[in-house]
């Protein structure tokens, strides 16, 4: 699948968030966030050190984030992973599970990748800022862990 692009509608979705408030069991579609712009940050995998350094940057940064944007990180890793993750970094912001991978296939993050020479399937770290309209405004491709709040603050100067 191909990444959406800048000024195209963002693929809705519906599927089970964890953290920021939402109780075990709770679902959160996108298009019922429209109050404010959200931003939709994918990454690989809890607990990994990359990811850890880029959930707690957006953690560091909550306060300027929230007032500005919906933040939500997508993994394919289950819900209870996603609270192990929270409660240990101290997450402020939800994560939704898309275990089935169906979130990560509509926004064409779900790539093949080469570690050591050995080819897998995983997650690209990407992010996808959306507006209140429901299009997309920005695509972060394969961000660095740290530095990524600085581009998502960049991307998301002038939308209201």
């Amino acid at each position: 699948m191909t990444k959406p692009l800048p000024g195209t509608p963002a693929p809705d979705f519906t599927a089970p968030i964890a953290g920021g408030g939402h109780a075990s069991g709770d679902e959160v579609t996108l298009s019922q966030l429209r109050d404010k712009p959200v931003v939709l940050y994918f990454y690989p995998k809890d607990n990994t050190p990359g990811c850890t350094t880029q959930a707690c940057d957006v953690r560091d940064s909550w306060g300027r984030l929230k007032k500005l944007a919906h933040v939500l990180g997508v993994s394919v890793d289950s819900i209870q992973s996603h609270e192990k993750f929270i409660k240990k970094h101290e997450l402020p912001f939800p994560i939704i599970s898309d275990e089935q991978h169906q979130i990560v296939n509509a926004y064409g993050v779900w790539v093949e990748k080469s570690l050591y020479g050995r080819k897998y399937m995983g997650t690209e770290r990407s992010t996808f800022v959306i507006g209140k309209d429901g299009l997309i405004k920005a695509v972060l491709e394969k961000v660095k862990p740290a530095g990524h709040v600085d581009q998502v603050m960049a991307a998301l100067q002038g939308l209201e």
